[in-house]
């Protein structure tokens, strides 16, 4: 009785496949998505990082939280940062923040941050004047810490489909679940 039931229902989702096929719907793109889990474990990795500004003093940054900014197409970065050095009498510890879009690298097959903007570096217990100085440093801090940053590698297995359809990495667009990288026909 199973085994009919199985005979006569594979040629009705067959027919019912072609007949799918026929009508002219668009056809999902092929796409593959990165976690904000994963985006934020593999940044991690990367730090903490420290920037000395020689006979001033050390800037150290700890692993940022990365936020999603789908609305943009960005991805936003806070890290906690603790600076010290001839030039401040104590440790002060603040935050930093950027955010930046990404890029695919086909190099070797990675996703990385580039368009930085600086938001701010902040210390709430620092004199204006050591605040303004240390604001001075952001731009180029947020250079040296996130720009290229890889957020994400492909494998080899993760492209072998679209590779062999001719297709490559194309767009990136930030969800509030992570991304989603489109693919598109490879350039000769």
């Amino acid at each position: 009785m199973q085994r009919r039931l199985f005979l006569t229902a594979v040629p009705s989702l067959a027919l019912a496949g072609v007949a799918r096929a026929a009508q002219p719907e668009a056809q999902p793109q092929p796409h593959y998505s990165v976690s904000a889990g994963q985006l934020q474990q593999v940044v991690a990795q990367r730090f903490p990082r420290r920037y000395p500004v020689p006979g001033l003093f050390d800037l150290d940054l700890q692993a940022p939280r990365l936020r999603l900014l789908p609305e943009q197409n960005r991805l936003s970065a806070e890290m906690a940062v603790e600076v010290a050095g001839p030039a401040l009498r104590r440790r002060h510890s603040g935050t930093f923040e950027v955010d930046f879009a990404l890029r695919y690298e086909a190099s070797d097959r990675t996703i990385r941050a580039y368009q930085l903007r600086f938001k701010h570096l902040q210390f709430a217990d620092l004199q204006p004047a050591a605040s303004e100085l240390l604001n001075s440093y952001g731009p180029a801090l947020a250079e040296q810490s996130l720009l290229e940053v890889v957020l994400h590698q492909l494998r080899p297995q993760d492209l072998a489909l679209t590779d062999g359809l001719g297709l490559q990495p194309g767009s990136i667009t930030v969800t509030d679940q992570g991304l989603v990288i489109g693919f598109v026909a490879r350039q000769p």
